[in-house]
């Protein structure tokens, strides 16, 4: 059985969603009895708390139910425990290293590591990163946040990602 620990800052929106959205893909997919799937997080802030509500209402509307969770908190056991830590950002990369106590068997990845999508520069930057998902995508495609309001700073960049997609 591989085993799954999805982990962001607070356990209450992007790892849980990414915890109950892979369950619901393993059951369609005839696999959920070859994997165990659950969320952590790296931070104390929300522990015990359920998962936000917008996001229980998102998965909610796509029939996925993630009743009765609550956030939980990265322990260094969960290293052996699990065979693959994903963190949503490298925030998150770098407090799974040090509450970890580092990575000797390679299992801590980045959930945009398991993506097709090319590596790209944001201009302005020296560095290479993935193209972003969710309210980013929206972004880099051209429109607006659900708030109607703007990413300072970032025209020129937004105009570049507009062409790349």
């Amino acid at each position: 059985m591989l085993k799954i620990l999805f982990i962001c800052h607070g356990n209450i929106c992007r790892s849980p969603m990414a915890e109950f959205v892979m369950k619901d893909l393993a059951e369609k997919a005839g696999l959920s009895g070859e994997l165990f799937i659950a969320s952590a997080a790296t931070s104390a802030e929300e522990l015990g708390n359920p998962v936000y509500p917008p996001v229980q209402r998102l998965l909610a509307a796509r029939g996925i139910s993630c009743k009765g969770k609550t956030a939980r908190q990265l322990t260094r056991e969960d290293y052996g425990r699990f065979d693959l830590l994903v963190g949503m950002d490298r925030a998150n990369l770098r407090n799974m290293r040090r509450i970890c106590g580092g990575d000797p068997e390679g299992k801590l990845r980045l959930l945009l590591d398991f993506t097709a999508r090319a590596r790209w520069t944001t201009p302005g930057t020296r560095a290479a990163s993935r193209r972003p998902g969710g309210t980013s995508a929206r972004a880099a495609r051209g429109s607006s946040p659900p708030s109607g309001q703007r990413f300072p700073g970032r025209e020129k960049s937004l105009a570049f990602r507009r062409k790349a997609w």
